[in-house]
């Protein structure tokens, strides 16, 4: 294993620094493709708010539908073919999402926008248990602090982008830059050479008892089960928030549309800055430290969007998701780190797929649940569900073995 987070070859970049431009590539050409769907649906093939959800479902049940077998299979096949193969499948899908917005063609579009969004689920999986092979387990905190500073960094990047481009270019050039992007990927983890793993050649469980055993471990692990729960709870709340937070704005802040967009593009800044100081902060504090910071954060951040429309306005809300986004980044990349140190590299993907479905099977719920208390209750109401549900988070985190994780967990 060579710790090459801290350290690269001085003529040739590192394996991580490979497989961290590709990762950079993937983000960005994935949200790239996230925010040119709706603008694509709309300017290009005039669809309404309806289809658009429902466009925007296909690309977003990846996550549901994919995960748990693409675990299986990123368990069982060699990591490098994993990847190459998902990217390849990302690839395609951007290009066929161009050619369906030339060709007005819905059904192309959405089948295009759920392979995209499958190739980047599968592409995380393998991300998550390559790092491990690449540096050094004291270096893992760094390593996936780098790796979020590009996803955060492509997140804040990709609307601006995509709205000029739709504005001073074509309401289809967002797509034909995803195809460039995803190309660029797998350009770059063809040239990743690692020593991979197969799986080795034993009898292998069917794939349903295969997902299982993937389970049964988070749920048998302490930490993992607790990591799992309080992003359950997290996740609720912050799809929540974005659910209701617009009409929140507009009527109880005295702010019109882009205050509100600006508020919550602070969010976006939050993350930047807490995956460039995320080295510099795990340096200096214990693992329990940033566990607990991160939902704790959020529930002050939740209190604080609840005062807003009594003191600060919007200025306060966009202070509150400043925090929303910098605490939870933090715990983000040492939740990471301390998932890919507790768990056994056969069973990577599968853990992984299993806290990534109940993380992603919750966000509707949010969703749901803001709009509904939004409506029935009143917006008020629902902010208070949501700081409800962020403080569960924390007290989650606060009785939980992350509070006392005074140093990183031996290496599975």
């Amino acid at each position: 294993m060579t710790d090459t987070a801290e350290t690269g070859a001085a003529t040739a970049p590192s394996p991580f620094n490979r497989l961290l431009a590709t990762a950079g590539f993937v983000q960005f050409a994935d949200q790239i493709a996230l925010t040119a769907l709706p603008i694509t649906a709309v300017l290009a093939l005039g669809a309404g708010p309806g289809l658009v959800g429902a466009l925007v479902a296909a690309q977003t049940a990846a996550w549901l539908l994919v995960s748990l077998p693409a675990g299986v299979v990123v368990d069982r096949m060699p990591k490098r073919l994993v990847l190459r193969i998902a990217l390849t499948i990302s690839l395609i899908a951007a290009t066929s999402a161009t050619a369906a917005a030339l060709w007005n063609s819905v059904v192309l579009l959405a089948i295009a926008a759920f392979l995209a969004a499958a190739g980047t689920v599968t592409f995380v999986l393998v991300q998550i248990g390559l790092i491990p092979k690449l540096v050094t387990p004291g270096t893992l905190p760094r390593a996936n602090a780098r790796i979020e500073l590009a996803r955060a960094s492509a997140s804040a990047a990709a609307p601006f982008i995509v709205g000029q481009l739709a504005t001073h270019v074509s309401p289809l050039a967002g797509y034909p830059l995803a195809a460039f992007l995803a190309l660029a990927a797998l350009a770059c983890a063809m040239t990743i050479r690692i020593d991979d793993d197969a799986a080795p050649a034993v009898a292998k469980p069917p794939v349903l008892q295969a997902i299982a055993e993937g389970a049964r471990f988070v749920l048998a692990e302490p930490l993992l089960r607790a990591i799992g729960l309080c992003a359950v709870f997290w996740n609720f709340a912050f799809v929540a928030l974005l659910a209701v937070f617009i009409p929140f704005a507009l009527t109880r802040l005295g702010t019109d549309a882009a205050g509100a967009g600006l508020a919550q593009g602070i969010n976006g800044l939050g993350m930047i800055l807490a995956a460039a100081v995320a080295p510099a902060i795990f340096a200096r504090v214990e693992p329990r430290a940033v566990l607990l910071f991160g939902p704790v954060s959020s529930a002050l951040g939740a209190i604080m969007m609840v005062l807003a429309p009594s003191f600060g306005g919007i200025v306060l809300a966009a202070l509150a998701f400043g925090i929303i986004g910098f605490g939870p980044m933090l715990w983000l990349v040492m939740q990471t780190s301390v998932r890919q140190i507790v768990t056994p590299p056969a069973l990577m993907g599968r853990v992984t797929a299993t806290i990534q479905v109940a993380i992603y099977g919750v966000r509707p719920i949010g969703a749901l649940a803001g709009g509904l208390v939004g409506q029935y209750a009143g917006l008020d109401a629902a902010i208070v569900m949501v700081a409800a549900a962020f403080a569960t988070s924390a007290l989650v985190s606060l009785a939980s073995p992350l509070a006392r994780l005074k140093e990183m967990p031996a290496p599975a």
